[in-house]
């Protein structure tokens, strides 16, 4: 049986138009389109990220991001396991598959 690609609606660089039509699907999608894999830490951070937005209505800051993940695994090692999850960044990757608006300005940690 062959997968099938669902239909998102996304701006020019591939960034959801609606964060609110995110859903674990949607982020499977949109990570096959980066070719990342999901495992069990992507989606810590994912749902991490998610929960943030749903409480500010604004993507998290990397460096959020990074203290989640030096609290979880140790300090220091956030924004190295960061990148290793998302290799292409925190905003090109991180924040595209958790159904983020492209950031105007962020911090890359």
């Amino acid at each position: 049986m062959q997968a099938q690609t669902i239909r998102l609606v996304t701006d020019n660089e591939g960034f959801l138009v609606d964060p609110d039509d995110w859903s674990d699907t949607v982020a499977e999608e949109l990570a096959r389109r980066e070719n990342i894999n999901l495992g069990s830490e992507h989606w810590e951070v994912l749902n991490f990220m998610r929960d943030y937005f749903m409480q500010h209505r604004i993507a998290a800051d990397a460096r959020f991001v990074i203290k989640f993940l030096n609290e979880k695994y140790g300090s220091g090692s956030g924004r190295d396991r960061l990148y290793k999850l998302f290799p292409y960044g925190y905003m090109q990757q991180a924040c595209k598959v958790a159904g983020m608006r492209r950031p105007r300005a962020w911090s890359t940690g």
